[in-house]
């Protein structure tokens, strides 16, 4: 019998062991070329592992296993054939073209649900069989799934019993004594304990390395976003008609991001030791907020990308973080991160730094404010900037000129498209 072994791939040099989060193929199925397997997490992402070889796979690890790199965690059995497909009943009598097409069709099978839903099947104990999906395809979604978890009677109403003599209908039981009211909570149920995922422990890791192995100041100053916002009125259905996306607010603080960088070379730079490292690239990270945590995907080389590539590029890189499709390469080696609180509501926050990065930039919600232009009080959408620097390296003057002139560019958009 020849045996492929499949192992934990390697997805990145500082990560050593993985969890085995699900199997999407079950024990003793054939599976073919690229059909995926398992679903793996790393303290980074999370992605999905299809076998390079045909036949019937043989699980090694369970569930939740937490294995090391280059670990086997199943075999496939390449000697073992495809099962041969079911026979077609015959039907007894002779049935026309006609009645032929009107002839039920065997129902598709369901999609399987996504990693939201399974989790919250899992805790809850149930099947995804056993429960109705609204999704399309009939997936079950997040919300089918807390609503299947549910309580039983939680949040619906009481059954309507027939009409009563006046007419009205009263709800079923609605003359039977009541349970006393308890009086104290039960034993055991006033807390839950479950270990924390390899994201969160990383996340948590890397914010404790942050705040103790750099001197972070934070600087303030706020924007007028009223050219942003009168660009995007004016242009926006024919960009997007044009690109296939809107022109949000994020492509144009990478640009202006990308000309500051330019400006101030040190806040593009990183320490290793006792060096400064220059790096003349501009791998800006934008903050992505799934439900495993705040990931933060880089749009490579953003100086030659312009505000279309941008967007296009930001939707990818959140969609597969969402999906829990993102990669390792696709969350490595960022040179300045932007962080969006605003869309939470946040007015204004200090971020965090994002080491080995020595900057970041925090944007915030846009309120409407009383602000004075050429000595005259008017009211202008603002929105306070925030930049998170490594004073090691950063001076407070090159700081607050850094974000001035992101201020600049961000009021001024048209000097980023005319490189002035």
């Amino acid at each position: 019998m020849a045996v492929e072994p499949v192992k934990v791939p390697r997805a990145g040099e500082s990560i050593a062991e993985a969890t085995v989060n699900r199997w999407l193929a079950a024990d003793g199925a054939y599976v073919t070329v690229d059909q995926p397997l398992f679903e793996l997490g790393t303290d980074k992402a999370t992605q999905e592992v299809a076998a390079q070889v045909a036949g019937v796979l043989r699980h090694k690890a369970k569930e939740g296993d937490v294995v090391a790199v280059d670990a086997v965690v199943a075999e496939i059995d390449t000697d073992a054939k495809a099962p041969a497909p079911a026979p077609v009943a015959q039907a007894s009598r002779p049935v026309s073209s006609q009645q032929g097409a009107d002839a039920p069709r065997p129902p598709e099978p369901r999609p399987e649900p996504g990693p939201a839903a399974t989790r919250v099947l899992a805790e809850a104990g149930m099947k995804a069989a056993d429960v109705p999906g609204t999704g399309p395809g009939g997936r079950v979604t997040k919300g089918d799934a807390l609503a299947a978890s549910a309580p039983a009677g939680g949040g619906r109403h009481p059954p309507v019993s027939a009409p009563g003599p006046t007419g009205k209908r009263k709800p079923q039981g609605a003359d039977a004594p009541r349970p006393p009211e308890p009086t104290s909570r039960a034993p055991g149920n006033r807390t839950t304990r479950k270990p924390m995922s390899p994201v969160r422990k990383r996340i948590a890791q890397r914010l404790l390395e942050s705040q103790n192995q750099t001197a972070t100041l934070t600087t303030f100053n706020e924007a007028d976003m009223t050219a942003i916002q009168e660009l995007r009125a004016k242009y926006n259905e024919r960009f997007e008609k044009k690109h296939g996306v809107k022109l949000g607010f994020m492509s144009v603080f990478v640009r202006a991001a990308v000309e500051a960088l330019k400006a101030f070379p040190l806040v593009n730079a990183r320490i290793d030791g006792e060096h400064v490292v220059e790096q003349h690239f501009y791998d800006i990270g934008v903050a992505v907020s799934t439900e495993k945590g705040l990931m933060v995907p880089v749009v490579r080389d953003a100086d030659t990308l312009g505000f279309a590539d941008i967007e296009k590029r930001i939707a990818e890189l959140a969609k597969k973080a969402r999906d829990g499709k993102i990669g390792v390469p696709d969350l490595e080696g960022g040179t300045f991160t932007i962080t969006n609180g605003g869309i939470f509501g946040s007015m204004m926050s200090t971020p965090i730094l994002n080491p080995p990065q020595v900057a970041i930039l925090g944007m915030h919600s846009i309120q409407k404010r009383a602000v004075v232009v050429n000595d005259q009080i008017v009211i202008r959408p603002m929105m306070y900037l925030a930049l998170s620097y490594d004073h090691r390296l950063i001076d407070g003057r090159e700081a607050v000129q850094f974000l001035v002139r992101i201020k600049e560019c961000v009021e001024n958009p048209e000097r980023m498209l005319l490189g002035v």
